[in-house]
């Protein structure tokens, strides 16, 4: 697997540390719980999308773009860290943000990412929910060539072949860290959602012969849903990788159970995990997608599906921002 053919911009703080979570794992009783701080990539805070933003943005340069486009949510952690590389590179962004969540709070509507977002000094777009926003992005990317402009579009979340590359990469850095530390992962696990961090980590570990078990936990979709998009877009990797065949069905492992009433809404179990966190490691979850993992993670633990010798890998894939966008939900006593 040689990544290094692909030109990449270097701007993410890697590789990220990984911490043994020993309170969590003494308050649980086992198995050995140790994070992943992809939360600590730089860039406006940091985040997951940082390491797949390395390798888009880097074909953005190579076109000559003078401005990026991309969509998410109200409180996109992906938007974020796109408008902070744009800033970095010395161009123009423009975000076309849904509101998939219909939260309406002051809150959730102005603080959080969409501060950050304004603060690189991006120009955002409100859509409600369930619009096309690839459609949107199209359109407003052929509004903005008829200016003269040359945009580069990224998909929701930067999960495309080329994307996830950014997570093939971090397989290898795990595999790394591990033989440095001694030590031999069980299993990964991470929240799953545009599929490119868990396509990508598939096809690097199958790719390096890792024999680590990896799972994703959904933010949104189904388990069958998501495990036929994970397996398309791993599968699509690998081929741009040029290894062919390397991910089969049976590798791509996703858990539904922890959804809770769609995405970017954090079920009583999303906001106990975060305090529990924060509480015992100092450690700040997101509401979204971490804390939906941790969640999960939690309860695996509890009904015993891991043995208590076992060495769990949790990636922290950042968006601690977006708290300050939820703050009503933690000052909900009945939480």
């Amino acid at each position: 697997m040689n990544i290094a053919r692909f030109p990449r911009l270097r701007y993410g703080h890697l590789p990220t540390p990984i911490e043994l979570l020993n309170n969590l794992t003494n308050y649980l009783k086992g198995p050995n719980i140790w994070i992943k701080r992809d939360d600590c990539t730089g860039l406006s805070t940091g985040g997951n999308k940082t390491r797949k933003l390395e390798f888009l943005m880097a074909e953005a340069q190579a076109q000559n773009a003078d401005i990026v486009l991309t969509v998410g949510a109200t409180q996109s952690n992906h938007a974020r860290q796109t408008v902070a590389f744009a800033a970095r590179m010395g161009i123009k962004s423009y975000l076309l943000l849904e509101n998939r969540t219909n939260i309406n709070d002051i809150n959730y509507r102005n603080n959080g990412n969409i501060l950050l977002n304004q603060l690189h000094g991006t120009t955002i777009e409100e859509y409600p929910a369930y619009t096309n926003m690839n459609i949107a992005m199209e359109n407003t990317a052929n509004q903005l060539r008829k200016k003269g402009y040359k945009p580069y579009t990224i998909p929701v979340g930067g999960s495309n072949p080329l994307g996830a590359l950014g997570y093939v990469n971090a397989a290898a850095e795990i595999i790394t860290q591990g033989n440095d530390l001694s030590i031999s992962f069980s299993h990964i696990i991470h929240a799953s959602g545009s599929t490119g961090t868990q396509a990508g980590m598939i096809t690097g570990l199958l790719g390096n012969n890792s024999g680590i078990n990896l799972l994703g936990i959904s933010v949104n979709s189904p388990k069958e849903i998501l495990e036929k998009n994970v397996l398309l877009l791993a599968q699509e990797t690998a081929d741009l990788l040029k290894c062919p065949g390397i991910v089969k069905d049976n590798h791509i492992k996703v858990n539904s159970d922890y959804v809770g009433d769609g995405y970017g809404i954090p079920s009583p179990e999303t906001i106990q995990a975060i305090k529990l966190l924060a509480e015992k490691e100092g450690i700040l979850l997101d509401p979204v997608y971490s804390g939906k993992a941790m969640a999960g993670l939690i309860d695996l633990v509890r009904k015993g599906v891991f043995n208590k010798d076992d060495n769990i890998l949790f990636i922290h894939t950042g968006g601690t921002t977006g708290l300050f966008g939820y703050n009503s939900y933690f000052n909900d006593k009945s939480q």
